[in-house]
């Protein structure tokens, strides 16, 4: 009950406030009680304007300046409203001549609704041809949105209203504002807007629309002329008037030609047979009362232009009363106030005012001529009197000079004649416009550049002027516009970013085009360079007795330079008033933190900072919070500040941050990074690290891609952890198009190299290369090279100093930027890889060796595995070039050979082969000598009876038997009979020395032959044999034998059906382990076999045995265990285990890695 009688005192109070506040219990407009009134001050004065407005509910009041509403915020310092018990008033200050105007106050009873608009999703700079049809959109965001209330959105063109019609289509969706335009024509370009106003304002959104003319129909013919309008209708003509084309298709043009049709009908008829130069021209010949639309066609030599856009209809009626009142005939007086309105070389036009005296029915009127210098008059329409009181004359010799008067009459009779007019010249009044004067092209965007121009001299009826772009050196001029325009100002789009244009201009009026103007300097397209936006987000970082630390961040827009530096201002603030700003620093600061001094302790101020580059000091900030001078004393750090975003990736990023200037009462010893969702609110906020990071950057991964994010730093001393840092602004985890990563390169001298390319740069971009993200400033272990669009860091001299991340960054972009992290195993990697380049050597598939050819012929050989064209070999022995022999080097096999007749004890010495090809070397030595010489016994078994003249049918030859025997051979012939001799070789062999490496392996009892599927070879002191694939015809036993020539040696093994039973590693091992420093690590694989396997244990193909840090067992002769109680890094490695009973071997692999946690301090790895 109690809470219940709290409610109904409350409801009780508040009906209460209101009856006082407004007795009668009705609504009241807004009215004024005291108006604003106006002010004459001196300029840079201060002026407050001040109304008094009553209304309920309150009203809300609005400034306008020029029917524009204030807003303070968009001009900080310049403006101040206030308003306190319905009195408001507008304080302006530092006035000037610009501020004087008309400033409106406007009281609006809305309940305190204001509209916030919002124009997004725009159209930019258009590019359209001639009968295509293109679209304008702009999606319009209305807040608070309330249900049937719709703003006014209009559409302007060149800032003239836009109407629905058969060319303009408008259409309003509710939250997006289309513009279509049917059918392009050169009439339709211009600069388009969309206005949409609302009760608390409007706001509005321009682009220009640029329209190409359509393809000739015939090759050369000029582009169609343009905007045809109608200038005066009357019963007996219409003068229809147009714009001239902007291309004349290579050759002048010659005149145009006039067509009408009248409405209802398709059929067109030409006005004229011979082309008008005159862009005016009076169309006769019309039935009065009937509608026409007319449209105009250019004609040079090549042909005739495509038809311009028709005109809109227009009757053939006289504008005048033509209530017509009958009564007595009187005749009329003379026509008043004639004169010659137009006289060129085709025609001229009179007009003329009604007589005061034209009786009760309407007058008609006849015009009669005279040459000059004659009183012989004649009268021109002699069939037909004219009814309107404007006439055109033809047919008249040009050069001669007429005087020309009027006379009315009605059915009463003809009047008196009006006075003649002064002698009129018949030829062209109008003349064309003189060039226009100097062109000055300045740089605007990366695709467009304003031109500007001096206005033609004693231009008359000026239309416009066309200008025209070409790009340096190629002599192609292109049109800038194809409608004219009337200002000595234009902006070109469309242009190619990097490229020197130099631009046109001539002027066009009713009598024709002007000569160019000359050309302009040349002029290169990239964006202009302005001074920045103001910064914002001010914070203080530090406070003690006397002075604070500010920090801000950069402005949003630079200007297209860098900042050179910011300027600092200050003021004092006393009981909520603002006193005078002060400068803070005279001299520009280059970082985001300044300290200001000279402060009083315990008063309270406000800061505001400006930006600078070589275009200027820009605007200052929004003054700042309101912040107390007073000593910090929390033992906690400072906010961390200056927090950049660079390299962000579909899945991770890289944060920056700089240390707080406020330590606490210990040194700051590490820093906690947060991150939340943009959209999500304060809660959401969760740690990336759960221990302190020592460096001031982080890599942070697992983003999720295209998900909007936000950061901020907190420090952390002894005492704990401080202060939070500002907010970053929101970043997508998106990969931008183009986007490159650093690559490492090592070249063909072995120069170690780091390159960073970027595609989107712009001409003041630049590289910046970094260290741990501290750009590199020590060139004596670092070069850095950058062309055009690459850069790259060498290294000197590469070493363990140069361990680290290096980045790149690219300035004036959207943060094009990579990183590298160079870690001593990739050291060490790139280092053998740069002494391989640096010394390359010529792969060999065999080295030199020695062979005895027939007739006591030696050949020494080698194989290199490949060889250019340009390779070559030194034959050396005894260190010196062997000349004589023949030699033989077969670049496509890579076989290099030399062959000697016989060896003598004279060749006892060593041989060597020396290869280059290019950069790249090698060489093979043989040594023979000692033993190798020694004379060897040779046995000749032949028959007891010596028969003279023997000769050999067959010369000296070998084979080896199947016990692996060398067998000599000749066949001798005799006087009566042919035989056979063999020789046995016996080679003495040192026991060190293993020149015997032949084997011969058989499958039941039969030779192996060797094909690509059974392969044998030797690898160190083993030999083996290898089989692919094996099939049951595989089965058997396998022999191998040695022979030396005194004995011999055979082993044996049974592949026979046993290999179920040979050892195996079943499995259970993994590939890869990745662990945790510390944890521990416990593997287990089955192993089968009959008879039980032996096992062994290799770690990087060492064999390792148990200990108390390593558990190794086998158990059940099944089970093999691998335990690790406590890994840590040199732990890490390449296992094997290896199992082998007598039926075969098997082994198995598996990789530990054992890492440290990334916030576990990186000095470490």
């Amino acid at each position: 009950y109690k809470k219940m009688a709290n409610v109904e005192q409350f409801i009780h109070e508040h009906e209460e406030h209101f009856k006082r506040m407004n007795e009668d219990s009705l609504m009241h407009a807004p009215e004024f009680v005291i108006k604003p009134r106006s002010h004459t001050v001196w300029e840079k004065q201060c002026v407050r304007l001040h109304c008094t407005v009553s209304g309920w509910p309150d009203p809300r009041v609005v400034w306008y300046k020029n029917n524009v509403a204030l807003d303070p915020l968009a001009n900080p310092g310049k403006y101040k409203i206030e308003s306190r018990y319905s009195v408001h008033s507008l304080e302006i200050n530092n006035s000037d001549f610009a501020v004087t105007s008309f400033c409106i106050v406007g009281p609006v009873s809305e309940y305190g609704i204001t509209f916030q608009t919002h124009i997004v999703d725009k159209f930019g700079v258009s590019f359209g041809r001639e009968g295509e049809t293109m679209s304008l959109g702009c999606t319009v965001i209305i807040y608070p949105a309330l249900h049937r209330y719709q703003p006014e959105v209009e559409w302007y063109r060149d800032d003239v209203l836009l109407s629905p019609s058969k060319w303009t289509h408008m259409h309003w969706s509710g939250d997006r504002a289309t513009l279509t335009l049917t059918h392009l024509n050169k009439e339709d370009e211009g600069l388009y807007t969309l206005r949409v106003t609302t009760k608390s304002g409007y706001e509005t959104y321009s682009a220009y629309v640029f329209v190409r003319d359509a393809d000739a129909e015939v090759e050369g013919a000029p582009a169609a002329p343009l905007d045809v309008r109608c200038l005066d209708a009357n019963k007996d003509y219409i003068i229809v008037a147009w714009k001239q084309p902007a291309v004349d298709g290579g050759s002048s043009i010659l005149g145009y030609f006039v067509d009408r049709c009248e409405v209802g009908t398709t059929h067109w008829i030409q006005c004229n047979d011979t082309p008008v130069k005159f862009a005016r021209f009076p169309v006769t010949g019309l039935v009065e009362g009937r509608s026409y639309i007319f449209r105009v066609r250019a004609v040079n030599k090549s042909g005739i232009s495509r038809p311009s856009r028709v005109s809109e209809p227009v009757a053939a009626m006289d504008p005048a009363d033509r209530a017509r009142m009958r009564g007595k005939g009187i005749v009329p007086g003379k026509p008043l106030d004639l004169q010659v309105t137009e006289a060129t070389k085709n025609y001229v036009v009179l007009s003329w005012k009604p007589p005061g005296e034209k009786g009760l029915e309407g007058v008609m009127y006849y015009v009669e001529k005279c040459v000059s210098g004659t009183d012989s008059w004649q009268r021109v329409n002699t069939e037909i009197p004219v009814k309107s009181p404007r006439f055109a004359l033809f047919d008249l010799a040009e050069g001669k000079a007429y005087r020309f008067r009027v006379r009315c009459c009605n059915s009463a009779g003809v009047g008196e004649p009006s006075d003649p007019t002064e002698a009129t010249t018949v030829g062209d009044k109008l003349d064309i416009p003189s060039a226009p004067g100097k062109v000055i092209p300045t740089r605007n965007t990366d695709t467009s550049v304003v031109v500007s121009w001096e206005a033609s001299r004693d231009a008359k009826e000026l239309v416009g002027y066309y200008i025209e772009g070409s790009i340096v050196g190629s002599n192609v001029w292109e049109p800038c516009n194809n409608k004219p325009v009337n200002v000595t100002r234009f902006i070109c789009h469309g242009l190619i970013t990097g490229e020197k244009y130099v631009f046109r201009v001539r002027a066009v009026n009713a009598a024709g085009i002007s000569q160019f103007s000359q050309e302009s300097e040349a002029v290169e397209v990239k964006a202009a360079i302005a001074s920045p936006a103001p910064p914002y987000g001010i914070t203080v970082l530090e406070c003690v007795r006397d002075s604070m630390v500010l920090a801000w961040k950069q402005p949003t827009f630079i200007g297209g330079a860098d900042i050179t530096g910011y300027f600092v201002d200050y003021r004092e603030v006393i009981d909520g008033v603002p006193g005078k700003w002060h400068e803070a620093n005279i001299k520009a600061v280059s970082e985001r933190a300044y300290r200001v001094s000279d402060l009083k302790e315990n008063k309270k101020y406000q800061f505001q900072v400006r930006a600078a580059n070589m275009a200027g000091v820009g605007i200052p900030s929004l003054p700042s919070n309101t912040f107390l001078c007073e000593e910090w004393t929390i033992a906690v750090p400072g906010p961390p500040y200056d927090l950049q975003i660079r390299e962000v990736r579909n899945d991770s990023l890289v944060l920056l941050w700089k240390p707080p200037v406020y330590q606490g009462r210990d040194p700051v010893n590490g820093f906690y990074v947060d991150i939340k969702e943009a959209d999500a609110p304060e809660e959401a906020w969760r740690g990336v690290n759960t221990k302190a990071l020592e460096k001031t950057y982080t890599k942070i991964k697992d983003l999720k891609e295209g998900e909007k994010y936000v950061f901020r730093v907190r420090a952390q001393n002894k005492a704990g952890v401080g202060k939070v840092s500002d907010v970053t602004e929101p970043v997508p985890a998106l990969t931008k198009p183009g986007t490159k990563e650093i690559v490492v390169d090592v070249d063909d001298d072995g120069v170690i190299s780091l390159n960073f390319e970027c595609g989107n740069m712009t001409p003041d971009s630049k590289f910046v290369w970094s260290k741990n993200y501290e750009e590199i400033t020590d060139t004596s272990r670092l070069s850095t090279e950058t062309k055009g669009t690459k850069s790259k860091v060498v290294f000197n001299r590469p070493g363990e100093e140069d361990i680290g991340v290096y980045s790149c960054l690219v300035t004036h972009t959207d943060g094009a930027s990579s990183s590298y992290t160079l870690s001593e195993e990739e050291l060490k990697r790139l280092l053998e890889i740069s002494h391989d380049h640096k010394f390359p050597i010529i792969p060999l598939k065999s080295d030199l060796a020695v062979e005895l050819l027939e007739k006591g012929r030696v050949r020494f050989w080698l194989q290199a595995e490949k060889m250019s064209n340009n390779g070559k070999v030194d034959y050396v022995f005894n260190d010196n070039v062997v000349s004589q022999g023949e030699m033989n080097f077969d670049k496509n096999t890579g076989v290099i050979e030399m062959t000697m007749e016989s060896l003598t004890p004279a060749d006892e010495g060593t041989y060597t082969f020396q290869l280059q090809d290019g950069k790249a070397t090698n060489q093979s030595s043989l040594v023979l000598i000692g033993d190798v010489f020694i004379i060897c016994p040779i046995v000749i078994i032949l028959p007891a009876m010596f028969v003279p003249g023997p000769h050999f049918i067959e010369y000296l030859s070998w084979e080896v038997t199947p016990e692996c025997c060398v067998v000599l051979k000749c066949k001798v012939s005799l006087r009566f009979r042919d035989f056979i001799c063999t020789f046995f070789l016996f080679v003495r062999i040192k026991p060190s020395v293993h020149l015997i490496r032949c084997f011969c392996a058989f499958v039941s009892q039969s030779a192996i032959a060797f094909s690509d599927r059974i392969k044998s070879g030797v690898v160190g002191e083993q030999l083996w044999l290898q089989i692919k694939e094996p099939t049951e015809k595989d089965m058997g036993k396998y022999a191998i034998e040695f022979y030396d020539g005194k004995g011999g040696l055979r082993r044996t093994v049974d592949l026979s059906g046993q290999g179920e039973n040979r050892a195996r590693v079943a499995g259970g091992l993994p590939d890869v382990v990745t662990i945790q420093e510390g944890k521990a690590l416990n593997l287990t694989c089955n192993i089968s076999g009959n008879p039980v396997p032996e096992v062994t244990w290799l770690k990087n193909d060492r064999e390792i045995t148990s200990d108390e840090h390593c558990i190794l067992k086998f158990e059940s002769g099944k089970f093999a265990s691998f335990t690790i109680t406590g890994v840590n890094t040199s732990d890490s490695g390449k296992y094997s285990i290896l199992v082998k009973n007598k039926y075969g071997t098997e082994s198995g692999d598996f990789t530990v890695s054992v890492f440290i946690p990334e916030e576990a301090g990186s000095k470490k790895k």
